[in-house]
């Protein structure tokens, strides 16, 4: 079974190297084109329990994943647009396109003082037109990961890059996003960007990242 979903998804991927380069709503067809026929691949074998369940519930799934990939595609590319769109006065932003996934990080220097989870008021400013399209575009779901920098102990630096993603959290909360579209994770110190032994690097850990996905 396992042959066979292999072979199919490297067909996929086969036939897509030989085309024209994709856009990006055409790769979120081939992602879910590929993912389609992996999931198809396993219902057919579950209920033939044989080679030709397997292809044809990997052809079947394709063809659905394929379908629903595109759609994925296109929403995400209009959500990318409008954020960059409502981001594009906010210096310093980074929105990056993964997939059909969003990786969004904002200017790091301005959001957390040394010690604090209490965001600064420009922090906010910017993160609250970062909600208002996450809160337009409701298909999709938000991880907020917390960032610090080495000063204190290494299990304060975890509890503090926690309550870091939990201030982004309630922010977007509270300009209306609903709650059970946003989870939060705590990485401590251990992902730095930049020195932390000069104050300005310092600065630049003191972070959030955020992960925008579709629904599942």
């Amino acid at each position: 079974m396992i042959r066979m979903m292999t072979i199919a998804i490297c067909s996929l991927v086969l036939l897509t190297a030989c085309a024209e380069p994709l856009t990006k709503t055409q790769k979120g067809a081939l992602y879910g084109t590929a993912g389609g026929a992996a999931a198809g691949a396993l219902i057919g074998q579950a209920a033939g329990r044989d080679t030709k369940g397997t292809l044809l519930g990997a052809g079947i799934g394709a063809a659905v994943g394929g379908g629903s990939g595109a759609g994925i595609g296109y929403y995400m590319d209009k959500q990318e647009a409008k954020m960059r769109e409502a981001l594009q006065s906010v210096e310093g932003v980074s929105v990056v396109r993964d997939g059909n996934n969003l990786n969004i990080s904002f200017r790091s220097d301005n959001q957390f003082k040394v010690g604090s989870s209490i965001l600064e008021g420009a922090a906010q400013n910017d993160l609250n037109r970062f909600a208002d399209v996450v809160r337009e575009f409701d298909k999709t779901n938000v991880t907020v990961i917390g960032h610090t920098d080495s000063v204190g102990s290494e299990s304060a630096n975890q509890t503090l890059s926690e309550q870091r993603a939990a201030a982004v959290r309630s922010l977007m909360v509270a300009r209306g996003v609903a709650a059970g579209r946003v989870t939060t994770l705590g990485l401590g110190e251990g992902r730095p960007i930049a020195d932390n032994n000069t104050e300005y690097g310092r600065q630049l850990n003191r972070r959030i990242e955020i992960v925008v996905v579709p629904k599942g």
